[in-house]
This record gives C-alpha cells, structure tokens and sequence, in this order.
C-alpha cells in the first residue's frame, strides 16, 4: 500500500454512520437562558486545552494532520480563548436547573432514530464557550469511546488514536450528539467532512443562531469556525490559566482573566456558545447488556498491545514505553502511523486561521 492509498484507507475509516441531519429552533428561549445562566452562576471556566491535553502531542493527536518537518510543537502554538464546562456526566445532570433539558425525550429520539436503533440514554452534556476567537484546528474528532477505554477513564489523544486506527470497531460505543450553536457572527459556521477528510467538506451556513445537528462526531473529522472581528480574535495576555466568566458588574457582560486581570470583555451577542448533548446509543438487547455488564471489555495491555503490533505491521520502529499514557514520543509515533493527513479541502469562506504568536 502506497502513501496515497494509505491516506485514502484512513480517510475511509472517518466517516460517520449517517450525515448530520440539521436541526432549527433547538432549545427555547427559557433553555438558552437557563444553559447560559449555569455557566454565569457556576463559572469561571477553564481554557479546553488546559482541560484536556498535557502535551502538545496529545493535541496533535486529535487533530488531523503533523507538523511540518523540523517545527518543534508546543502547546502555545494552539492557544485559543474558547472555554469549556460540563451540564452533565455519566448520565448524571450537575445542575438541577437544567435537569430537564438533559434527559430530554426528543433527543433521545433524534439519536435513535439517527442510528435505527432502539435503546439509547443520555450521557454527556457539555458547553464551549467563546467571544471572538481564530480557529488553529484544522479538523479533528470528538473523543470517541470504547467499551473498557472511554472518554471518561482514557485520555483524549488515546481515543482519538483508537478512532483513527479503525482496529477497534467492534467495541465501539454506538454515540449520537445534538450540537447547537448561539453566534450572531455573519461568517461564523460548522464545516464538516461526512465522506471522510479526503473528499469535499460540506458546512452549516451562518448564521448559526439556535441551529444544531445530530450527528456521530467521534467518527466524522469537524471544525468549529473562527468568531467575530478578526482585531479582536487574538486577546492579549491570554495564557493556560485564563478563565471566563460573567462580568460580576454588568450581567450582559462577560469578561476573560488571566491571574485576575481583566484581559477582554464581551457582551453576549458577541459570543459563540456550543451546547453538546451526547446519548450512548444500542443496536438491540445484546449489545446494550455488553456495555452494562462489562463482560467484553478492552483494557489497556490490549490496546497497547494491538497498536504496536498493527505498527511494527506496517514497518514502523516504535519503542513500548514504560508509560504509554504520557510517552510524547510514543504518541508522536502513534498518530502518525494513523495520520491521513489534514482535510484535502476547506471552504473558501472558512480557512485555518494564521498564527500570531
């Protein structure tokens, strides 16, 4: 197998069970208000790469893509002011106020219904959250899960590589999302590669106010896109402890900090805000016993195991370390073994930002 048909291979494994189906008038108001007043009332929240990636090569990992020969990759070279916080986990709602919201009958039917299948629960509900903002990402993967190595207990890059690899589909838990925006941005949409990062993207057009999408994001490479006035996109003085929260003086008023210092200030119409509901979704009877009962789960000697083996397969050298969780080289090698590349095709209107730093 050649480069091209290598990247053609893993572009194929990317490709989610059915196209996002686009959804209008999501929530209602009363929703929006009480989603955006948890993250006001229980903020400030953390950056999402101070969140979930301890090593530049762990980023990588999610994304689709290297870096050039000879760039030294450092976490600072993603540093972007969008925040992230949690409405619910383990099928659990954080916040009484929004309990509602997340066991939400006609979600739960627009997951099975996307999948065909008969049995599906909530899971996860998250928030990002955003004023103006560029977008470095060139594409990349929610974090998919597997019975035995989830998104919960696992690192990020790890299911993203798990993803990536096509080797474990078989103990592939089955997801659906209900994603949905709030941006008042003319130019600020949702680009998405339904047939696999090799072919055409497709996106949803701004403007993205109470719009959404059901979809299988572990398994469809996608990137939010850049927000609001390109001056105002790159703060000065953002840093890995920067947070965002309400502006304790004005309520239509948000602000970023860094070691307490004010850094921005936005007003809510100038935000981005992304809720993501997230339902584990069953096939029949059978499966959803698997997954309750843990009688086939994977575990971490196997995954390592069957990756280095699949690696060496292809003529890759790779070491097994000693701490496969947090070896950058390890994960280095990893990704690119199971890298097809960035996507061949953005729209014209929604191009990777440049770096400034």
């Amino acid at each position: 197998m050649n480069m091209e048909q290598r990247a053609l291979h893993l572009s194929n494994i990317l490709r989610p069970v059915a196209p996002p189906r686009v959804l209008d008038n999501v929530y209602t108001e009363d929703q929006r208000q009480r989603l955006l007043g948890v993250v006001r009332d229980q903020g400030p929240w953390q950056l999402i790469i101070a969140q979930h990636f301890n090593s530049a090569e762990e980023l990588i990992a999610t994304a689709m893509g290297s870096m050039p020969a000879g760039v030294e990759p450092s976490l600072d070279m993603f540093l972007s002011p969008t925040f992230r916080g949690f409405y619910a986990n383990h099928s659990t709602a954080l916040y009484p106020e929004i309990a509602d919201i997340f066991y939400n009958q006609q979600f739960i039917d627009h997951a099975k219904a996307y999948w065909n299948a008969p049995y599906a629960k909530p899971q996860m509900m998250l928030f990002n959250i955003n004023g103006p903002c560029a977008n470095y990402d060139p594409g990349h993967l929610d974090s998919p899960s597997f019975r035995g190595i989830r998104y919960e207990n696992a690192p990020t890059w790890l299911c993203s590589v798990m993803g990536k690899s096509g080797l474990f589909t078989d103990y592939l838990i089955k997801m659906a999302q209900v994603i949905t925006w709030w941006s008042n941005c003319p130019e600020s949409g949702f680009t998405y590669w339904p047939d696999g990062p090799a072919n055409a993207p497709q996106r949803l057009l701004p403007p993205i106010y109470n719009r959404g999408v059901v979809v299988q994001n572990e398994m469809m490479v996608h990137r939010g896109e850049a927000n609001g006035p390109v001056a105002e996109r790159y703060p000065e003085g953002l840093a890995f402890n920067s947070v965002f929260g309400g502006d304790p003086s004005d309520p239509g008023m948000w602000q970023i900090t860094t070691n307490g210092q004010v850094i921005a200030r936005h007003p809510t119409g100038a935000l981005r805000f992304l809720v993501h509901w997230s339902a584990e979704v069953f096939e029949d009877f059978a499966e959803l016993k698997r997954n309750m009962d843990h009688s086939d789960d994977l575990t971490y000697d196997r995954v390592f195991d069957t990756l280095i083996k699949d690696v060496r397969a292809r003529g890759i050298a790779i070491e097994t370390p000693t701490d496969p969780l947090r070896d950058a080289q390890f994960i280095k090698t990893l990704n690119a073994a199971y890298d097809c590349g960035p996507p061949r095709h953005y729209p014209a209107e929604a191009p990777v930002s440049s770096h400034r730093r």
